[in-house]
């Protein structure tokens, strides 16, 4: 220890570590039992040396949330790494939300569960969709969910991924009816989304209720572009002629995207233009189009030449237009905060330079993320959920998390990906719902969060929570 002593505390760490694990390497193959070779660590560096600074991260196994974080309800569903996405219903007497099945790891399911939060407190499970002849499906299976209302019923769209080696590689998403909820035998399936020109299925999906009137599935394909269905025909019988448009993603020194084009999206409404737009992350960075006219959409941002990006993730705006919160799952890269207003002015079209950064931990990475201003819900992998605030977009600042997942790193993929994979936030009164890819779902509140309408902070009350019964006023606030 003496000789340790001689070193920089960063070295220090960097050798007990290491006479760490060479002490545990037989404890640690002891089936069942979890060892936290960087908690020893440290314990052991605060012995030698008196004390040590703050830890780079305030959560931990003996403190895994904030004090204004409560955990309501927590529904194991199992096996490890086989939960992805979820979406919650936001009508307070459908209390329901989505979980997308996968198998990420060993094992797992296809498909998707319903669970009811009518008791946010004791989540329970409803119902399950399996895509029949699980073993000859390869690949992940269902990745994202997402819900809507057309005609006054209310259904689900699980996009569903399979390779190459099974049946359904050219499967894009099931659609079921689940109007009778919460009797299960009542829910039905009502349709297939197919692309036999575009096999490889559907990664991310995102369900916008147009100005039009119209509801539409924005969906990320192996194509060049974000393909768009009609889910009012497709629901009442007309498959054939759903794709109805084609958002394209644009050339880049990255390419245009010979495989998935865009990872994900958001489309929302612009109030100061009266433009539905589009939120594209993808190939060459982020894309922002007006999809006011399906036939024909118009490129009016871009954000690309970004250091350190060579392709988009998540990409989210703020209820006015404004901001956009940037995501690129990568391992050490936060979320960027861009401010458009430039570009919004017509001073410029491609904006470089991100105005502030939000990371939970800069060794891990974050997966998506919900945006109800000021406030920004994080699904951050093994970092758990995290909540930031966006009050002022160059310094943004943590306000809550909590640790979803605690258990060993990832044996199948890298070691990052694990832990919370999804979140939700139902505005009508604030519940906060995450899907974690082990430990399964989890239901929050905040302190001081009982709940979220723009207009209460004074920006348009638009997030991705669809109004299904309002139509949107296409017209600029301005007037």
């Amino acid at each position: 220890m003496a000789r340790l002593l001689a070193f920089g505390a960063c070295d220090a760490t960097v050798i007990i570590r290491m006479l760490v694990e060479i002490v545990f390497l037989k404890i640690s193959e002891v089936p069942q039992m979890k060892i936290n070779y960087s908690l020893i660590a440290w314990t052991l560096l605060a012995i030698s040396f008196g004390h040590i600074d703050a830890q780079e991260v305030p959560w931990s196994p003996l403190k895994r949330g904030s004090d204004n974080m409560e955990v309501l309800g927590h529904l194991p569903l199992g096996p490890r790494l086989s939960v992805a996405d979820m979406d919650v219903e936001q009508e307070l007497h459908r209390p329901y939300a989505y979980v997308s099945r996968m198998v990420y790891g060993f094992e797992g399911p296809k498909g998707v569960d319903i669970i009811s939060i009518e008791n946010p407190e004791s989540p329970e499970l409803l119902y399950e969709w399996r895509i029949e002849d699980q073993d000859l499906h390869q690949r992940t299976g269902g990745m994202d969910v997402k819900h809507f209302k057309w005609n006054d019923r209310y259904y689900v769209v699980q996009s569903l991924q399979f390779g190459q080696g099974g049946p359904g590689t050219d499967l894009g998403a099931v659609i079921l009816d689940v109007t009778g909820l919460p009797d299960p035998a009542t829910v039905s399936e009502v349709a297939r989304i197919r692309t036999p020109d575009l096999p490889g299925g559907f990664h991310n999906i995102f369900i916008y209720k147009h100005s039009n009137d119209r509801v539409y599935l924005f969906t990320t394909a192996r194509a060049p572009g974000a393909l768009v269905y009609d889910l009012g025909m497709i629901v009442d019988g007309d498959l054939e002629n759903s794709r109805v448009s084609m958002v394209p993603i644009p050339e880049s020194p990255m390419g245009s995207g010979s495989g998935r084009g865009y990872h994900d999206f958001y489309v929302g409404y612009h109030p100061d233009t009266g433009e539905d737009r589009f939120y594209g992350g993808g190939t060459g960075g982020y894309y922002i189009y007006d999809v006011s006219n399906l036939d024909s959409p118009e490129l009016r941002i871009t954000l690309t030449g970004v250091s350190g990006v060579n392709y988009g993730h998540t990409f989210t705006p703020s209820p006015d237009g404004r901001y956009v919160i940037a995501e690129t799952e990568y391992q050490y890269a936060p979320l960027r905060i861009f401010d458009l207003q430039p570009a919004l002015d017509g001073e410029v079209q491609n904006i470089r330079s991100p105005i502030s950064a939000f990371t939970a931990n800069w060794k891990n990475l974050v997966h998506n993320h919900e945006v109800r201003w000021p406030y920004v819900f994080v699904s951050g992998y093994l970092d758990g959920l995290q909540v930031f605030n966006l009050q002022d977009p160059v310094n943004p600042a943590t306000v809550g998390f909590y640790d979803t997942y605690i258990g060993p790193p990832n044996p199948v993929r890298a070691a990052m990906f694990n832990g919370a994979f999804g979140v939700d936030v139902r505005n009508a009164d604030g519940l906060i719902v995450v899907s974690d890819m082990s430990t399964g779902l989890w239901t929050f509140r905040m302190d001081g969060f009982q709940g979220w309408n723009g207009e209460h902070w004074g920006v348009p009350d638009i997030s991705s929570a669809q109004k299904w019964d309002e139509s949107l006023v296409n017209r600029p606030i301005s007037q």
